[in-house]
């Protein structure tokens, strides 16, 4: 018997076993979930199943009763977040993709959506901020214009530049409210004429245009070169989150961040966090700004700090795995957005593994099944050993480990030399778009973006070294040149990235080769005692001939 497609279930309230189930609202809203059931919190949401997104994928269209249930059901919600937040609320949500298995930066996200200029109105009256109403406004236009109508980002961001010039402004968050109001109104008239209509004003047709954008992104290329990469099935189809939105845009003491709970490229305990103050979640993961590490997150926002660590054991402990968090600090009021298992290299991997067992969180058999799937033979960590002449030319942030020496390229679908060197992508942002040229590469540098962007997570992922933030480089993609370190550089030009220290060489540098070779031995013991006497007697080649 099928089931209905317009169903959907309330995270902030009772819900019924099935909303738990990752098969039916997908990872992230039973994750979300979880994380209430642990006092932790958690803007409401409305989770939609993944039932929805298989009837949109069998007509390409949302079913016709979703619009009757929509309206009704955003009232719900919009009654939860002034409960949650304590007052009345202006509902803006989020728009997220929840699939049941986790692919990072994938899938389609509208931010924001619910914003118009009487939207604008009544957020300046709950939250006495004109800078706040229209940058929100400001990015909701934008998002909008890029995830569902599918415009270029290159338009906005002229008109961005053009106001910062004339405000004689660096950052968008040094803009006056008024040169806010004047760029959102600006990006509203270029996105109607790069659309030939207004951008809906309606809430509802909003929210509904988004949930559909979400939908059709998991037949995108770049979600299908994914689950190809990573054997995932193209017909489970993903849920959807609807989830009242809290600011990390709203001042000083507000920001969005990610937050792994170990080291992903090491393994190393403690977390490791980017921030972005002031900022929305796509600051951090979307690779197109600088975004600060956590270093000042303790002296700027103690009491988040120490949220955030008390959270760390407390999330391992529930999921009995290393996890990757997204939270957003609302005027000192933190909240997180989703936990997931971090992707991790396979040397963390194998750190992890043998530290949680130490720690108690995992028994033995369950490590040895988490690193079933890596060759540990092939686990090892290359270090640069630079000699006399080897010249440094330039300094990244290092978001994995390891050595990446090959030939410069500009364009991640030139990442596959016809002569079958190794290559080294240079991008001024990298988006996830790019990830079949990032499976071809040894190895990427990018201007801005931080270590937890989406892109570094599944360059990560991919075993690919992955330096961010390198403030030195240019790139001309259309020229197939740049310049790194004040050096021009052409394609095929060859250089060396350090994942360890996060410094470019020019040209090729000696390097030697480091073994985890205590944890091997601990994981070998741990299957010894596991395997049947059988297995081992025929395993050494001592059995019956």
């Amino acid at each position: 018997m099928s089931r209905d497609p317009c169903r959907a279930y309330f995270i902030g309230g009772q819900m019924p076993p099935a909303a738990f189930d990752p098969a039916v609202v997908g990872g992230k809203a039973a994750n979300l979930a979880r994380l209430q059931r642990l006092g932790l919190p958690v803007p409401p949401a409305l989770a939609l199943t993944t039932d929805l997104a298989r009837a949109f994928m069998r007509g390409s269209a949302l079913p016709a009763g979703l619009r009757r249930r929509i309206a009704p059901w955003l009232r719900g919600l919009e009654h939860a977040a002034s409960t949650a937040l304590g007052a009345p609320t202006q509902l803006v949500v989020s728009i997220r993709s929840s699939p049941p298995k986790s692919m990072p930066g994938m899938l389609g996200t509208v931010l924001d959506a619910g914003m118009n200029e009487d939207a604008v109105a009544a957020l300046i009256r709950q939250t006495g901020s004109p800078w706040l109403a229209w940058d929100t406004y400001r990015r909701f236009i934008r998002s909008f214009a890029e995830r569902v109508r599918h415009c270029p980002a290159a338009p906005f961001e002229r008109i961005a530049a053009e106001h910062l010039a004339a405000a004689g402004a660096e950052t968008l968050q040094d803009l006056d409210p008024i040169s806010m109001r004047s760029l959102a109104r600006a990006s509203a008239a270029r996105f109607e004429e790069l659309t030939g209509a207004p951008l809906p004003r309606d809430r509802v047709t909003q929210v509904l245009e988004a949930v559909a954008a979400v939908l059709a992104s998991w037949t995108s290329p770049s979600a299908r070169a994914y689950r190809r990469l990573n054997g995932l099935d193209d017909a489970t189809g993903t849920g959807v989150l609807i989830q009242a939105m809290v600011f990390g845009n709203s001042g000083p003491r507000s920001g969005s961040g990610v937050a792994f709970t170990r080291d992903p490229a090491t393994g190393n305990p403690g977390l490791y966090v980017d921030f972005a103050s002031n900022g929305q979640g796509e600051d951090v993961v979307a690779g197109r700004l600088p975004v600060a590490g956590g270093a000042r997150l303790p002296a700027l926002l103690p009491a988040v700090w120490a949220q955030l660590q008390s959270a760390r054991s407390l999330l391992e402990r529930e999921f009995r795995d290393m996890q990757d968090l997204e939270f957003t600090v609302d005027d000192g009021r933190l909240f997180y957005l989703q936990t997931r298992p971090g992707k991790r290299t396979p040397w963390a991997a194998l750190r992890i593994a043998t530290d949680l067992v130490r720690e108690g969180v995992l028994d033995e058999a369950t490590a040895v099944e988490r690193l079933a799937p890596y060759d540990l033979d092939a686990i090892r960590r290359v270090v640069v050993a630079p000699g006399p002449l080897d010249r440094p030319i330039a300094q990244a942030i290092p978001a994995s480990v390891g050595v990446a020496t090959g030939a410069v390229v500009f364009d991640a679908a030139r990442t596959r030399d016809p002569g079958g060197r190794p290559t080294v992508l240079l991008r001024s942002e990298l988006t996830t778009d790019d990830i079949a040229g990032l499976a071809a590469a040894a190895g990427v540098l990018t201007t801005f973006g931080g270590r937890t962007s989406h892109a570094a997570v599944v360059a990560r992922q991919l075993g690919k070294v992955c330096l961010v933030g390198c403030a030195s480089l240019r790139c001309d993609e259309g020229g197939r040149s740049g310049s790194l370190g004040g050096r021009r550089l052409r394609e095929g030009d060859e250089i060396t990235l350090d994942g360890e220290s996060g410094v470019i060489y020019d040209g090729r540098v000696p390097v030697v080769t480091e073994r985890p070779v205590e944890d091997l031995a601990l994981v070998r013991r741990w299957r010894t005692r596991q395997a049947p006497p059988e297995a081992l007697t025929t395993a050494e080649g001592t059995g019956p001939a």
